[in-house]
């Protein structure tokens, strides 16, 4: 392949090495499995094997293939070609050109690499992958064993090095300088897009990257899950709650905080609430624990309380890079996952009030060998404006 000319601000995040190292693990939990290949699709399972953020996936899958001695292959659209090549560190790419070429050419990618009769892992529980996409391939290659490999690279992916944890706790340091906008700019009159705005920009006056907002809402709009940002303004004795991710090389620190402009009652019960059951599940964070165990230790405290219905989903989740993904370790009811030394897990503790506010606060936690270090330096205490 010719060289090319590099393209500003792209490239990898990390060092080839490191993608390698990925790899590595990758394919050891492929053997582990008794699989003969793993085929990657879900976008931040991409980023982390590859460097590539699987972007230009929209459109349809951009399989990685890792197979036990070969290097990694990369199936991908050729509209996308030279972002693939300037973003990731994989040389062996072949291309298709619209969503009737794809299962052609994967399958005969998949054909090429010895796969035809072989048991593959697919990660059928994850995004990007269409049940259409899966039954062209075996429409193609009917001897192909079908597995599902959905938490193979999750499970990789899971224990964090040295170099993955500094990102972590960049992005963290990012995200209390947004948390401390949102606090020090909590105003009556205030619109949530104006509160974005002051965040944004105590975050580049900081020196970080733009931070990632998945909600703000002020006062009625505290009722609603996941909010866009609006016009909207608060007023006195209303509630705001925040959750928001600096972002480092890919990598969040997640949090979710509350405040109360004056006095509201319901949010002020819901956060106190949610505190405790946060600290509780903070103190159940230990290598060897399970992630059903952790999730217990916060349910438990709100069960009995005076809100015992008040928390309607998991307790966390792992993070890292990407924030979240579906098939990755969840802390909810009985899961059985083991927690290990440099996990990172993100739980936020949000509560359901009688008038439908929702409320609470957030840590993205550390497992140490001593307990959970807590990444945040902004405490998850109720701030009063």
């Amino acid at each position: 392949m010719t060289a090319l000319k590099p393209i500003p601000f792209t490239g990898a995040p990390f060092p080839k090495s490191e993608y390698e190292r990925r790899q590595k693990k990758v394919l050891e939990a492929v053997t582990r499995a008794d699989l003969d290949a793993v085929v990657v699709t879900a976008h931040g399972h991409l980023r982390y094997l590859s460097g590539y953020d699987g972007m230009g996936a929209y459109f349809m899958p951009f399989p990685l293939i890792l197979v036990p001695g070969r290097a990694p292959t990369y199936v991908v659209r050729e509209y996308e070609l030279t972002g693939v090549r300037a973003e990731s560190y994989i040389d062996e790419i072949a291309c298709y050109t619209e969503q009737t070429d794809f299962a052609k050419v994967c399958a005969d990618v998949l054909r090429r690499l010895g796969l035809a009769g072989k048991r593959v892992g697919f990660e059928l529980g994850c995004w990007n992958l269409a049940p259409a996409d899966v039954s062209a391939l075996q429409e193609r290659l009917p001897e192909m064993k079908v597995a599902d490999a959905s938490r193979l690279v999750s499970s990789v992916m899971a224990v964090k090095n040295e170099l993955e944890i500094r990102a972590i706790r960049d992005a963290m340091a990012m995200t209390d300088v947004a948390v401390r906008a949102f606090q020090q700019s909590l105003r009556e009159g205030i619109t949530e897009i104006e509160m974005a705005a002051a965040m944004q920009g105590e975050v580049r006056k900081a020196g970080g990257d733009e931070v990632r907002l998945v909600s703000i809402g002020f006062g009625e709009r505290a009722k609603l899950p996941h909010t866009k940002l609006t016009r909207h303004p608060i007023t006195n004795n209303e509630p705001a709650m925040v959750e928001v991710g600096g972002i480092k090389q890919g990598y969040a620190g997640a949090l979710v905080r509350g405040a109360v402009l004056g006095r509201h009652p319901e949010a002020e019960t819901l956060h106190s609430l949610a505190e405790e059951a946060l600290e509780a599940a903070i103190g159940a964070i230990k290598p060897g624990a399970t992630a059903g165990e952790v999730d217990a230790a916060a349910r438990q405290v709100i069960e009995r309380s005076v809100r015992p219905q008040a928390l309607n989903h998991r307790v966390g989740y792992q993070t890292g890079a990407p924030w979240g993904e579906r098939g990755n370790i969840s802390l909810e009811p009985g899961a059985t996952d083991i927690l290990m030394t440099s996990m990172t897990v993100h739980m936020p503790v949000i509560l359901l009030g009688n008038d439908d506010y929702l409320f609470g606060c957030s840590e993205t936690l550390l497992v140490t060998e001593r307990g959970a270090e807590i990444l945040s330096r902004t405490p998850h205490t109720l701030y009063r404006a």
